[in-house]
């Protein structure tokens, strides 16, 4: 994160500052997303994830700065890996010590562009998962909104709705009122009823709530300390508090918990009289559940639609999704059906708003599979695990170039490291050593140890674990380049 540079007055009245919301848990799109590699991670559309989608489109903005990007403390180097690969380097880190809703996250990055930037800087918050087609329309009605916030309005942008939709909420305008290129706000529907929601559309008065809003920073600061001067008070706080190390701003906990947990919509949106619309015909999707690949072209000529490696015999109007599988369907109409390492998905087209409950069972049962993939993003890369069994367990380990692991040490297991690619520097007791490619090492229980990378390419090895306990807390750090060092004591679980 680089300091914020300082602006002239008349600099600030024309800057936009993005702030970007990357705190949801994308549950409805399991089980490709997960609890801790949620959807906005994933790259769903394209080759980048949508949050690098995101990160990029803000780049295209007029007088956009570095992005502000919320998320949660337990993503920070998923946020900075994601950010580093989008070749994006003037991001501010905010991050949250735990889930508070958008009110809170809005105000905290609001506090912090005042502070920054001055209260007149422009603050365009967006979601992180959210996908525009044509990134042409969507500069075109930034600017719009620009205009109007400048007037002193906190601008929504209102997507013309394109089919009955019961799962958003939509925002109803009313003609005259609103400042040139917008339109006064009448008020908001949360999630209609079907019937409701095909009026909307024969009324043409109603747009969906896309979650983006576009305001001057002490505006919306004001208008929040207004109706919800708690929440002004907490955020301000927290950022106050909070604790500021090179990449990023880490608010305050104590402050952060004792803020509500309240959506900016019914914190200050559905109650100020200073809220205008800009509609936004950019082809958006929020890509909020697996009917979002309905909307990308057939992949054949039986209305299905697939990715991955898929075979389809007799099969109509399926959403299928193959992540490392063959997945074949036969006499199958109108399903959806989702393929990952550790988990299969298969449901009705029209019940794909109840993943959800899934997930919920699963976690009520704790299972990993509500949480984790079988790959694990670290600081320094990830693993995932390949095979496993009784006092045995098979990991593939790919370390980012220049990265390594902390120097740990484990009560209950040994390893074997066997390098597939790249070089590893190996850290074994009062030993260091170079293992290359197509050589191995052994790693015994009890020993500290760590793992480098000091090549230009990534490090890939094959771990194989052998011990009566091959749990994740069985890692005592000693040493650790990004602050994960824990106080030495036994694992709870195993002998």
């Amino acid at each position: 994160m680089k300091n914020p540079p300082r602006l002239s007055r008349t600099a600030r009245t024309k800057a936009i500052v993005p702030v970007i919301l990357c705190g949801g848990s994308g549950t409805r799109l399991w089980p490709l997303s997960r609890e801790q590699h949620p959807k906005q991670f994933l790259p769903l559309l394209g080759a980048q994830s949508l949050f690098q989608d995101t990160v990029r489109r803000t780049t295209r903005i007029d007088h956009a700065l570095g992005p502000v990007v919320v998320g949660a403390a337990a993503q920070r180097f998923m946020l900075a890996g994601q950010l580093h690969e989008a070749q994006v380097d003037d991001a501010v880190l905010l991050l949250e010590p735990e889930a508070r809703n958008t009110a809170p996250a809005i105000a905290a990055a609001a506090h912090f562009v005042a502070e920054a930037f001055g209260p007149e800087a422009l603050v365009f918050v967006m979601a992180a998962d959210h996908a525009i087609a044509d990134t042409d329309a969507f500069v075109a009605a930034t600017a719009a909104a620009a205009a109007a916030a400048e007037q002193g309005y906190i601008v929504t942008f209102g997507i013309k709705p394109t089919r009955p939709e019961t799962g958003y909420g939509y925002v109803k305008v009313r003609g005259g009122g609103g400042p040139a290129g917008a339109q006064a706000v009448d008020g908001f529907v949360e999630k209609p009823t079907l019937e409701r929601a095909r009026q909307f559309i024969e009324q043409g008065d109603h747009y969906w709530n896309g979650g983006l809003f576009l305001f001057r920073a002490g505006r919306f600061l004001s208008e929040l300390r207004r109706f919800d001067p708690d929440t002004h008070l907490r955020t301000r706080e927290a950022l106050e508090r909070a604790r500021r190390d090179g990449g990023a701003i880490s608010l305050d906990a104590e402050a952060w918990h004792a803020c509500r947990n309240e959506s900016v919509d019914y914190a200050v949106m559905e109650k100020t009289d200073r809220l205008a619309l800009v509609p936004l015909d950019a082809g958006w999707d929020d890509v909020g559940s697996w009917s979002f690949l309905e909307r990308v072209p057939a992949t054949d000529g039986d209305d299905n639609h697939a990715r991955g490696d898929v075979l389809l015999e007799d099969a109509h109007r399926n959403l299928v999704h193959a992540s490392g599988r063959l997945v074949a369907l036969v006499g199958v109409d109108d399903h959806v059906v989702v393929e990952t390492g550790d988990a299969v998905l298969v449901m009705a087209k029209d019940r794909v708003q109840d993943v959800r409950k899934v997930v919920q069972t699963l976690r009520q049962r704790r299972r990993a599979e509500a949480e984790v993939h079988q790959r694990v993003y670290r600081p320094w890369g990830y693993y995932e695990t390949i095979a496993g069994g009784e006092r045995f367990q098979v990991k593939r380990i790919s370390v980012n170039p220049g990265a390594q692991l902390s120097l740990q040490m484990h009560f209950h297991r040994a390893e074997h490291w066997v390098v597939v690619k790249g070089t590893a520097r190996v850290s074994c007791g009062d030993k260091s050593f170079i293992v290359a490619e197509d050589q191995s090492t052994y790693i015994p229980l009890g020993n500290t140890h760590r793992l480098e990378n000091p090549g230009k390419v990534p490090l890939e090895l094959i771990e194989v674990q052998t011990g009566c306990y091959l749990g994740e807390d069985d890692i005592v750090r000693l040493s650790d380049s990004y602050g994960r060092v824990e106080p030495v004591a036994a694992p709870t679980g195993g002998a």
